[in-house]
């Protein structure tokens, strides 16, 4: 347990910074806005390239980790989308965002630490095929969903063409082409860029969690409890069965890649959750989301970890 919370201590730091920060009027809200900003067009590019040049191509793709972790992601993803549109009878936009919030994990800097302390060294093969899935699968669907929700009322295909354009300017997928182009190809960034890269790459995460931090500043929760509330619930519990079931429909299991992608699904979701929605009015939301699942997921990442302790499904220490 003590493990478990000196992984996740630095993080809550990281976001009581930039509560603090935005208290004591020391940024203001267009200032973390503006380092938001530099998040989603600098920083999460290059730690999208980063995840997917750092590990050999055949190790990021294995098929049945793909499948299963992939299949699962998508359930969810389907079930909160669905949910939100006919249950809760929320705008395209919102609800995608709300799906992505269950079935996009933070496996740079919550899963991974927690598969290193459980499995080791494999837990980097792990992050990486989970990048692949969230950047290459999941992120690209929930956008694509919310921006054509942005562009509806024009006919079919001028929406499928404005789309497609905005698409094409994102920063996010931007970066994912150049990650797979390279991976692909072989090629290498020459020393001083790839530098550049790296440093992007880890400013990327302290960076977006003092935004968080900036963001629940003044947040008031009411009216935002039934939308936080399903989308903790979706990814701290559907999103792990879900892939657990996945797992079990396979004919044969590895009970290492079991045991990886379980670690992984109970992170919460990813920690530029709150960025991703600030486009379509979901940044609060997003942040309150954010910050309930991640406090839940000590307690949630304790559990699994218990209860994979004492089954022989899963690879354990």
């Amino acid at each position: 347990m003590l493990e478990i919370l000196a992984i996740t201590t630095p993080i809550f730091l990281l976001i009581g910074i930039g509560y603090l920060a935005m208290a004591g009027r020391i940024v203001t809200h267009e200032q973390v806005q503006g380092v938001g900003n530099f998040v989603i067009y600098c920083a999460l590019p290059a730690l999208v390239i980063r995840a997917l040049t750092q590990n050999p191509l055949e190790e990021v793709f294995n098929p049945q980790y793909l499948l299963a972790y992939g299949g699962g992601s998508l359930l969810v993803f389907a079930g909160g989308l669905a949910f939100a549109r006919k249950r809760r009878h929320q705008p395209l936009s919102a609800s995608a965002i709300q799906a992505l919030g269950m079935s996009a994990s933070n496996s740079g800097f919550i899963g991974y630490p927690v598969a290193v302390m459980v499995l080791g060294s494999p837990a980097a093969v792990f992050l990486a095929m989970n990048m692949v899935i969230e950047n290459l699968l999941i992120i690209p669907l929930a956008l694509a969903l919310a921006e054509m929700s942005n562009q509806a009322g024009n006919g079919l295909r001028e929406t499928l063409r404005r789309t497609a354009a905005r698409l094409a300017r994102n920063p996010i997928l931007i970066g994912l082409l150049v990650g797979v182009l390279l991976a692909v190809s072989g090629l290498d960034l020459p020393g001083p860029l790839a530098k550049a890269v790296d440093m992007l790459a880890n400013a990327a995460g302290p960076a977006a969690l003092f935004v968080i931090g900036g963001t629940l500043y003044g947040l008031r929760v009411r009216g935002m409890v039934t939308d936080v509330t399903q989308i903790a619930i979706g990814k701290l519990m559907l999103h792990p069965l879900a892939v657990f079931g996945m797992f079990l429909l396979l004919p044969e299991r590895d009970p290492l890649l079991l045991s990886g992608a379980l670690l992984f699904a109970c992170a919460p979701m990813i920690s530029v959750y709150p960025l991703l929605g600030q486009r379509y009015g979901m940044q609060t939301v997003g942040a309150a989301a954010l910050m309930v699942a991640t406090l839940s997921s000590f307690l949630s990442i304790s559990l699994a970890i218990w209860l994979m302790s004492g089954s022989r499904l899963f690879v354990m220490p």
